[in-house]
């Protein structure tokens, strides 16, 4: 296991917060339909610095790397499945 800089986790703690007031701030401005698209993207960004860094992924083997990617393909299944359903009920 590789043993990561505190500068490396303290890098990553400041982009989380950034990304954090980020998402505060775009929260604000009304972007219309792109409201949602910004808070997925910095929502992602944000999972992927947690994942890769906090969770020790990134220098991790890649049978890692493929269980930490079938649990977020098992999660979209799953919120996919959800919103099939919920889009495709009727009104009634």
């Amino acid at each position: 296991m590789t043993i990561l800089a505190k500068k490396t986790y303290f890098l990553v703690w400041a982009a989380l917060l950034v990304l954090l007031f980020a998402t505060w701030g775009f929260a604000a401005i009304d972007l219309r339909p792109f409201n949602a698209i910004v808070a997925m993207v910095i929502a992602l960004v944000k999972m992927l610095l947690i994942i890769l860094f906090f969770m020790h992924v990134r220098y991790s083997s890649r049978i890692t790397w493929l269980f930490a990617a079938a649990g977020f393909l098992w999660l979209a299944i799953l919120i996919l499945l959800t919103l099939n359903d919920y889009l495709t009920r009727g009104a009634g």
